[in-house]
This record gives C-alpha cells, structure tokens and sequence, in this order.
C-alpha cells in the first residue's frame, strides 16, 4: 500500500487545542500553500483565496472575537470572553479559506463552492505531509457578518473554514467511522 493510503486511511483530526509548536517554516507553508491550491477548479476560476493569520492577527482576531460577542451577549461570563479571545491562539498557525465565487456563467456556484472545500481538504493533507497536524473548524465566526467585514469578505464571498495547523502534542484517538454497507449503493443494475 502506498504511503497515501496508508495515511487516507488513518487519518484523524485532533483537534487544535492539542496543537502546539512548531508552526510550519515559511518554506514549508508555501509546499502546503501551494499543494492546497492543486484543487479541482473547474474552468480554471480559482473561486478560493488563501489568508494565512500572522501571530499578531490571530492576536487581534482575539481581540474582534471578544468584541463582537460582547456585543452579542452582553451578559457574556468572563470564561466566554476569555474562549474568544483565544480562539485563534489555540494552534500555531491558522489558514482561512474564502470561497470566492467567480463567473458562475462558465463553472456552476455549486463546483466553485466544493473546490473551495477541496482546497481545505488539500491543507489538511499537505499539512500533514510535511510532519503536522491540521483541523479544519469554521465555528460561529466564519458565519458572523460583522466578523467577515472585518475580515475583508467581499459580496458573495463565505468563509470555507479556518484550518489551523502545529505539532501534535496528544495522540490522535480513533472513532467509528461510517459503514459502506449502509452509505453505498450500486446504481444501474
């Protein structure tokens, strides 16, 4: 079996609060940058972009996290204030994936919007190719307004999800995973 399938078939998240440093270098996050980017894009559209959180703007997300729910839930406890600050502090490194739609006349909304996925999905893979763990989250802030302004989401943009990444620090646990039997048909017999 190839070292793909060997890791296909024993992949597993953990999740980012077990993350910790190392960070991918700056010459092993432009191998991981650019094997995400190795998606299916119909049409050539490249209906994604990439922004990659610095320490100091996963920082200041903190900062507009706590914000924001503060203006949410002005009740908020300071346990809650204090998850949201730290949100994007709980793995090294965070990569955001925004599924930009391009000319839905030459590729439909629907492919753009799983090439978006699949670029997530490459992160994960690639990641993990070069010694790291990654998971991949989207949580109440890749769907907040507010937060996608700040953020610099454009018309008709959503955010894919934020794959955050760094050195494994617990062991990966197994789950059950689906039964084929009950999720695969066959069709046209």
């Amino acid at each position: 079996m190839s070292d793909l399938m060997d890791h296909l078939l024993s992949r597993r998240t953990l999740p980012a609060a077990f993350l910790g440093d190392p960070a991918p270098t700056s010459e092993q996050l432009e191998r991981i940058l650019t094997a995400a980017v190795r998606a299916p894009d119909h049409k050539k559209l490249e209906p994604w972009r990439l922004m990659v959180f610095t320490p100091k703007g996963c920082e200041r997300m903190g900062a507009l996290l706590k914000a924001r729910w503060q203006e949410l839930d002005p009740q908020a406890d300071e346990a809650r204030l204090a998850l949201e600050t730290e949100r994007f502090l709980r793995a090294p490194m965070v990569i955001g994936v925004v599924s930009s739609l391009k000319d839905t006349s030459r590729a439909p909304e629907w492919e753009q919007i799983l090439s978006a996925g699949a670029v997530c999905m490459n992160l994960i893979h690639a990641a993990h190719g070069e010694g790291y763990s990654a998971q991949w989250l989207t949580e109440w802030c890749a769907f907040d307004e507010a937060i996608l302004v700040e953020l610099g989401l454009g018309e008709g943009e959503r955010l894919a999800g934020f794959i955050h990444i760094g050195t494994p620090q617990a062991p990966k646990t197994e789950r059950a995973r689906p039964d084929l039997s009950k999720i695969v048909q066959s069709w046209g017999e």
